[in-house]
């Protein structure tokens, strides 16, 4: 029978999308999806030595009708190369009713089949097909999108960044061909847990298992889908709980923690003898990747008392009925056995601060009923902003614990205790890695330690060692691929440049240095004299003087994380959302601790409040920015550098002291600055012996930094006018640019800023 579906013979071509890499997306021009009678977004089966399937996207402009575009993934599962002949079919919309999959074993073990099916989520599959556990970017339902977030989180807190390049291999699928993952789709470990099945009676859920993230959460045994009997389930091998000793940056709240659990269940009598009791409900709060959920296991331990875990997420993720029947089956878990905690990750996905739902309200009552009868409930989040208030009523969690960021004293306990299995060479130095990795949590470290033992691991492949270790150079190898999970949302990229390489401005390096650099670097110090260090730098100046040039330095020299921030960008026409933004900024920048926040063209994000015609949008910002520079919640470890043309446009009260308090004025380069500007320009341009640096120099009067880089490009531009073959620069070619370029500094702006420094510098 003839397939009645149009079909194209195109060529592929290894050239996806940025956010369409290993998600199971390919790209066509748009009238190829009209040929084929597609929209974006429907599958699309595709043949070439092999058949697979994907999602049809728009190509963008300049794409060819023979081309189908697609990543080195859907290449794989075709069986073709770059160039091969793939045909395109229409795929039919069939919602897979199973999925079974492969894959490392460590990360069978560690990733739960509910997180499995997030990442899988809006993907069609086909039997045997690679697939990756990077989830869709683009899902319509915001709450799903809330959910395949959190996914995420989890994914790089248990398997750390190698989750983003794992790939795992479908075993089994229902149907076996373009078969499209959805939210009832019952998705599992080949022998192992799976999913249930919408409908399915929950019943009483299996212990959880111990791994090295955390605990697998409770999930039903996936039936077999061929006849037969089904595969005995693969458990995860069994990994010894961590001694509070072995937990830098712990003890303090693990000690609190193990008091308060040793007196409810070892002690009674005693709060008996005093006509009181306890309340064993914990929020525990902290950076993602921390340690929280370790920190219950082993106080839990101490008290010999067993864990019982829970995942908010993936309760979140089922439908309110079955997520109220295993909230329920857990707690009936804690109340059959002795000492019993149990313990919920994410608690903000049960209960939400933002539109609480009935799930929040049941998860409540199970908590005030635990409690009543003296069983302990540690839940654990790191966005406390997020958990419903209610939840922290007296009579459900009375007790709050914080998990502080480490320092660079702890983090260098923390690799000491990672690396005590490792052998290193003689050249590693601990505390010069805990240096450079600020803003580095607990599982960001164990993430760091695992590259550089990979890194090991390829190099003695590559030239076999008789006695292999991991060197220094391993561990500054995967100081540049491991970012901090708290900066995951930055993409910012630092100029390989520091102070030193800043010309001239003398006295401005020192003022960054001691207001900027030293309390980033130094906070021991200003805590042995009792000093609190400043809060913040304003910079200001004319255009092109060199204001974000030398944050960048500054950045470069220091050991810090670095947030940037155009004034413009956290502005929105939505009530709410601009505010919104400065917390999460601020927020952001304790998490990564120490932190630079660099806020540009400031004028436009707090100009003087009254006197915008914006309905008050900036008002309200400039508001967030004061309370969150000043107000009553710590600024610790991070100062802000702020950057403006407009100085006098800035409201005032941001400019005093406790906020932006040291007013840094960039004045236009002399004649000794341009020359100097003009040496680092022309650092890498073959200059001719006729060319007069200091002499060009001097005639370069109301030239700024960036006039003057300008003109050295513009005459390597002249020569290569001149001959594409030109060796040289000449003072020739000098004087043809100077003819083009032009200053662009305003006699009348320098002067104003001259004298408004003058009134401003003490």
């Amino acid at each position: 029978m003839v397939d009645p579906r149009p079909a194209l013979t195109l060529t592929a071509s290894l050239r996806p999308a940025a956010l369409d890499a290993r998600r199971g997306i390919v790209r066509l021009h748009p009238e190829v999806l009209a040929a084929l009678g597609l929209n974006p977004g429907d599958p699309v089966r595709l043949t070439g030595r092999r058949t697979t399937a994907g999602i049809a996207a728009r190509a963008g402009e300049g794409s060819s009708r023979a081309l189908l575009y697609a990543d080195d993934l859907i290449l794989g599962n075709l069986g073709v190369r770059d160039g091969g002949e793939v045909v395109v079919t229409p795929a039919p919309v069939t919602a897979a009713r199973r999925v079974t999959l492969d894959g490392p074993a460590e990360v069978v073990a560690l990733v739960s089949p509910e997180t499995l099916r997030l990442a899988l989520l809006g993907k069609v599959v086909t039997v045997e097909d690679d697939v990756s556990l990077l989830p869709q970017d683009v899902l319509p339902d915001s709450a799903i999108r809330a959910l395949v977030e959190a996914a995420r989180r989890s994914l790089a807190n248990t398997v750390g960044y190698a989750w983003t390049s794992t790939l795992l291999t479908v075993t089994e699928a229902e149907p076996a061909e373009a078969a499209l993952v959805t939210t009832d789709t019952v998705v599992g470990w080949r022998g192992g847990y799976a999913t249930r099945a919408p409908g399915e009676p929950v019943g009483t859920a299996p212990p959880a298992r111990t791994t090295p993230g955390g605990s697998m959460p409770a999930l039903t045994p996936g039936p077999a889908l061929t006849p037969g009997p089904a595969p005995a389930p693969v458990e995860a091998p069994e990994t010894p709980v961590p001694s509070i000793d072995d937990l830098p940056g712990l003890r303090n709240e693990a000690r609190q923690l193990t008091e308060l659990l040793d007196l409810g269940y070892n002690h009674r009598e005693v709060l008996t003898q005093l006509g009181t009791s306890v309340s064993l409900g914990v929020l525990i709060s902290g950076p993602a990747g921390s340690g929280k959920s370790i920190l219950v296991r082993s106080v839990a331990a101490v008290v010999d008392a067993e864990v019982v875990a829970l995942w908010g997420p993936e309760i979140a993720a089922l439908a309110n009925d079955a997520a109220a029947a295993r909230l329920r089956a857990a707690a009936d878990r804690a109340r059959a056995g002795g000492p019993t905690v149990l313990l919920v990750s994410d608690v903000e996905a049960l209960a939400p601060r933002e539109e609480p739902g009935p799930l929040g309200t049941v998860f409540r009552q199970l908590v005030r009923d635990l409690v009543r009868v003296g069983i302990a409930v540690a839940c654990t989040t790191s966005r406390p902003e997020a958990v419903d208030p209610a939840l922290r009523a007296p009579e459900l969690l009375a007790t709050q614990l914080t998990v502080p960021l480490p320092d660079a004293a702890l983090r260098r306990e923390q690799l000491a205790v990672l690396t005590r299995g490792m052998p290193l060479a003689e050249d590693v130095r601990l505390e010069d890695i805990a240096g450079r990795a600020p803003g580095f949590v607990a599982a960001d470290l164990a993430a760091l330690t695992r590259e550089a033992g990979v890194r090991a691991a390829l190099r003695q492949m590559a030239e076999p060692e008789d006695t292999p270790a991991v060197v220094m150079a391993d561990f500054d190898e995967a100081l540049e691929v491991v970012r901090p999970t708290t900066m995951a949302e930055s993409t910012l990229e630092l100029a390989a440049v520091t102070l030193d390489d800043v010309g001239d401005m003398t006295e401005v390096k020192q003022v960054l240095t001691e207001s900027v650099l030293w309390p980033l670097t130094y906070p021991d110090t200003f805590a042995r004299l009792g000093i609190q260090p400043p809060r913040g730098v304003l910079l200001y100046g004319p255009p092109g003087c060199g204001k974000t040039y030398l944050v960048k330095a500054v950045a470069g020299t220091g050991r810090a994380n670095v947030l940037s921030v155009k004034g413009a960008e956290l502005l929105s026409k939505w009530v709410g959302e601009s505010e919104r933004a400065v917390r999460e900024l601020f927020r952001r920048a304790r998490e990564a601790a120490p932190t630079l926040v660099f806020l540009d063209e400031v004028d436009a994000l707090a100009p003087m409040r009254g006197q915008a015609s914006d309905g008050g949008t900036t008002d309200r910002v400039v508001a967030s920015l004061l309370t969150e520079l000043d107000g009553v919640e710590a600024l610790r470890n991070v100062v802000v550098v702020a950057a403006t043309n407009r100085p006098d446009l800035v409201d005032p009260a941001l400019l005093r002291p406790g906020r932006l308090e040291r007013l840094v004025y960039v004045p236009p380069p002399d004649a000794e600055a341009r020359t100097e500007i003009l040496r680092a320009a022309a650092r890498s341009v073959p200059l001719a012996p006729d060319v007069d640096l200091a002499a060009l120099a001097a005639e370069l009067g109301n030239f700024s930094a960036a006039d003057c880089a300008a003109l050295v490009r513009e005459a390597a531009l002249a020569a290569m006018r001149e001959s594409l073959d030109a060796a040289t620069v000449t003072a020739g070619h000098v004087a043809a640019a100077r003819a083009r370029v032009r200053p662009s500094l305003d006699p009348i702006q320098v002067a104003y800023l001259a004298t408004y420094a003058e009134k401003h510098t003490p």
